[in-house]
C-alpha cells in the first residue's frame, strides 16, 4: 500500500456519491488515527453496483467497513471505503414454530437483537455486542453460550469476483468459533447485503454459561429480562466505547485439547475450563491475561482494561504500533507462562 494517499478527486462521481481524504477515527471504535482515500455509502443494491462499477472502472481497491467494532485501522487506506446504509427489516415467513426475518447488513445489531423479539427469539445473549448485522456472519459473533450463526438461515451479498449476487445457506458458511467462509476463501470477496434469521417462536432461553446461572431460579424469565440482565453484564465489564476506546474482547478464548486443558487444570486447579466437543477444551483468555499481570497495564496510550483484563483500551491518542505492541507483549506473557497462543479476534483494515 502506498504510503501517501493520492490527490483528492472525484473521478466523474458527484460529492453525495463519494467523498475524500476522510477521516476515520470515528469509524473505529479504538479511535486509531486513520484516513481513507475514498470513502461511499450505499442506500440500494443499484447504488452499490454503480459503485462497484466506478471502483472496477478506476482500478481502485475496495474495502467494506461495517460498525468498526472489530479492526485494525491502518493509518491510510487506498481505494474506496464501502459501508451499507440500508437498514431496512422484512418479516418473510412464520410455520407456527419459527419466524424468518430478512435484515438489512447496515442495522446496528443491538438495534437488531432488540426489534428481534417481535417475530421471535433466540438472539437476546448477543445484545449489546457493537457493530451492524452484515459483519455478524464474517466473526460468526458469540456471547454467554450463543453464536449467530445458531439462528441464520442464509447470507445474501455480492461476491466481487464473479460480479453475481449469491446466498450462502448456514452449512455454506462453515462457521466456526468466531470464524466463517467470509474470514477465507471468500475473505474481501463478498459485499454482505442482509441476513436472513430464523427465529424460534417458543423463549427457551441459554442460561448455562457463567454469570447467566443465577437466572436459572428465576422460571417466568421473559427475553425482555434476559437482554436487560445481558446489557448490566456486558456494562460492568466491557466499557463503553464512547467514552473509553476499545474493540471489546480483543483476543478470542483459545481453543486447546482436553490433554492440555487437564495438565493446566493440575497447575492451576482454579482455571476457568469450558469443555467442546471433538476432545477440546476452551479456555478463558482474560482469566489468562490477568494471571500474568497484564489486568490494568499498559504500554503507552493502549492497556488491558481494569475491570476486565481481555478489553484492550486506548486514551484515544494510540497509534495502531501502541496498539500492536501491547498485543505482542501480552501474547508473549501467556505463552511464556501456560504455553497457549492468543489469537486477536479484530482484523487489519487497509
Amino acid at each position: 500500500m502506498s504510503s501517501v494517499l493520492r490527490k483528492p478527486v472525484r473521478l466523474g462521481l458527484t460529492p453525495s456519491d463519494i467523498h475524500t481524504n476522510t477521516d476515520l477515527r470515528l469509524h473505529n471504535t479504538l479511535s486509531l488515527p486513520a484516513k481513507a482515500e475514498f470513502f461511499a455509502t450505499f442506500h440500494s443494491v443499484p447504488e452499490l453496483l454503480s459503485i462497484l462499477r466506478w471502483t472496477e472502472q478506476h482500478e481502485l481497491p475496495l474495502r467494506i467497513l461495517g460498525g468498526g467494532s472489530n479492526v485494525l485501522m491502518r493509518p491510510l487506506v487506498s481505494g474506496v471505503v464501502l459501508r451499507s446504509g440500508m437498514r431496512a427489516i422484512q418479516p418473510l415467513n412464520n410455520d407456527g414454530s419459527h419466524c424468518w426475518v430478512a435484515v438489512d447488513a447496515g442495522v446496528n445489531w443491538h438495534d437488531w437483537v432488540v426489534a428481534s423479539r417481535t417475530w421471535g427469539f433466540g438472539l437476546e445473549n448477543l445484545a449489546l455486542i457493537p457493530g451492524t448485522v452484515g459483519a455478524s456472519p464474517i466473526q460468526n459473533i458469540g456471547a454467554y453460550g450463543v453464536e449467530v450463526a445458531d439462528c441464520i438461515e442464509h447470507v445474501e451479498g455480492i461476491q466481487r469476483s464473479t460480479q453475481q449476487w449469491h446466498r450462502w445457506s448456514a452449512n455454506d458458511c462453515r462457521f466456526g468459533y468466531r470464524d466463517s467462509l467470509f474470514k477465507h476463501e471468500l475473505a474481501d470477496d463478498v459485499i454482505i447485503t442482509r441476513v436472513v434469521f430464523r427465529l424460534s417462536k417458543h423463549f427457551q432461553p441459554t442460561l448455562s454459561y457463567g454469570p447467566l446461572q443465577s437466572l436459572q431460579e428465576q422460571h417466568d424469565l421473559t427475553p425482555e429480562q434476559l437482554v436487560d440482565a445481558i446489557c448490566r453484564i456486558r456494562r460492568s465489564k466491557l466499557p463503553d466505547p464512547a467514552s473509553i476506546p476499545n474493540a471489546g474482547s480483543f483476543f478470542k478464548n483459545p481453543l486447546v485439547s482436553n490433554q492440555v486443558a487437564q495438565s493446566l487444570l493440575q497447575q492451576y486447579p482454579t482455571m476457568p475450563v469450558y469443555w467442546q466437543p471433538n476432545n477440546q477444551a476452551k479456555l478463558a483468555a482474560g482469566w489468562l491475561i490477568e494471571q500474568v499481570g497484564w489486568r490494568g497495564r499498559g504500554l503507552s496510550h493502549a492497556k488491558m482494561h481494569d475491570q476486565q483484563a481481555l478489553v484492550l483500551t486506548t486514551d484515544g491518542n494510540a497509534s495502531l504500533a501502541d496498539v500492536e505492541a501491547l498485543q505482542v507483549a501480552v501474547q508473549g506473557a501467556v505463552m511464556s507462562q501456560f504455553s497457549v497462543t492468543l489469537e486477536p479476534e479484530p482484523q487489519y483494515f487497509g
